[in-house]
């Protein structure tokens, strides 16, 4: 593609005299902002990128794959064995969810009441795996489950009697008062998500329908999959099988907010790049400039045979190399960081003494990365790319330039 004559012109520009430490200068700063911006690019897609899985994780283990609501209508045994044997791989579990008030001492806080069948081992799969205290084997009628930061908030601990007030309204002499009942604590968990460790307390199912007044007619199917991504093509065949039923899947429940971060990535990949592009003037520049330094010897050179052609794909290889380089060298760094970014951030706290990723704003307890192959082969091209660009515009003019007046000039 280049010649020997096109390559050790290229290199010769790379290495300019003393008296042109001018392009020098405004060879690095290309280097510097190509880099940088290519680094800059990983470790924001991959932190982006390690944010969505976390979340996605994290609310996969936090809440049921599909959910069916009773709307009304008493979900039938009969619903439920069919369920079972059309969907064999399916781990399905009564509960129902409300909010309502914990009260203890002084302290009080609006919360989630969720209820799950103790009798059934797979609805407590997930107190099991998250628990930190307590032991679930006491998970019986009259005890619940609290969040940790909730049980940090309010001074809880095992053994502990909590007053849950629920929506539900009791009528009395003194007109309807909210319904309470009183719990001991049975154990606490943490997921590692602040929002639901501060807001969530699970009781028996009985439990639950009683202090929301409600009956077994109310009960809801909460859904697990052996693959959470197949929760929407299940949810529309679930759904014929039973019109009556509502039925919604965890990508419904979470289809805005995965949007918005979708939308914010995007943008975010936007506004970076014009570093790219603010860094590829700085090439349109400097090869302007040596192109004007260099017309003797680009006159001399055409006098000599050199097509205007070759000589332009020397300086296009000169300009095209300095971003080549850049871009592996910002690739090589932007990946180091994305690997080490949450021992840099725990550096960065200390030396500064500040939160950089408070848990209780972004719901996760550090700083999540996840390099993907793919956005970091399209930042690789897309900043070749622009590098080529900003390498040919300049290059093309040498086309325009006349010898015997560079010649005679110089």
């Amino acid at each position: 593609m280049f010649t020997k004559a096109e390559k050790l012109i290229s290199i010769r520009n790379l290495r300019p005299k003393k008296k042109e430490g001018f392009l020098k200068v405004i060879s690095i700063f290309s280097f510097l902002g190509i880099m940088l911006g290519v680094a800059i690019l990983i470790i924001v897609m991959s932190v982006m990128n390690g944010f969505k899985t976390d979340l996605t994780k994290k609310i996969l283990g936090l809440n049921p794959h599909i959910i069916i609501e009773s709307n009304g209508f008493k979900i039938e045994n009969e619903f439920i064995e069919n369920l079972k044997r059309k969907f064999n791989n399916f781990n399905i579990s009564k509960t129902y969810s409300g909010e309502g008030i914990v009260v203890n001492n002084d302290s009080a806080k609006g919360i989630i009441i969720k209820g799950v069948d103790s009798a059934n081992k797979e609805s407590l799969s997930f107190l099991k795996k998250n628990i930190s205290k307590g032991d679930i084997k006491k998970f019986k009628r009259n005890t619940a489950f609290v969040g940790g930061e909730l049980a940090f908030n309010l001074d809880l601990k095992v053994g502990d009697k909590i007053n849950l007030m629920s929506s539900a309204f009791v009528v009395t002499p003194f007109g309807g008062l909210p319904k309470q009942e009183t719990f001991i604590v049975a154990g606490i968990f943490n997921t590692g998500f602040y929002e639901f460790d501060q807001n969530f307390v699970f009781l028996n199912l009985t439990d639950t329908l009683s202090i929301f007044d409600k009956e077994e007619r109310d009960e809801n199917l909460e859904i697990y999959l052996a693959n959470p991504m197949d929760a929407d093509s299940f949810k529309d065949e679930i759904q014929k099988l039973n019109q009556n039923y509502f039925v919604y899947s965890w990508s419904d429940l979470n289809k805005s907010f995965f949007s918005a971060l979708k939308v914010e990535r995007n943008v975010m990949f936007i506004i970076l790049t014009l570093i790219l592009i603010v860094a590829a003037f700085n090439i349109i520049s400097g090869l302007t400039i040596l192109i004007k330094n260099k017309t003797k010897e680009i006159a001399i050179l055409k006098t000599l045979g050199l097509s205007n052609n070759s000589i332009k794909k020397s300086f296009f290889l000169t300009g095209f190399t300095i971003g080549f380089f850049a871009t592996l060298t910002g690739i090589l760094v932007g990946i180091i960081f994305a690997l080490n970014i949450e021992k840099i951030r725990n550096i960065l706290s200390n030396v500064f003494n500040f939160e950089i990723f408070p848990s209780d704003v972004y719901f996760l307890e550090q700083l999540p990365s996840e390099i993907n192959i793919y956005s970091t082969i399209i930042i690789f091209i897309f900043s070749l790319f622009i590098s080529a660009l900003a390498s040919y515009l300049p290059a093309r003019t040498i086309s325009k330039m006349k010898t015997f007046r560079a010649l005679k000039y110089e």
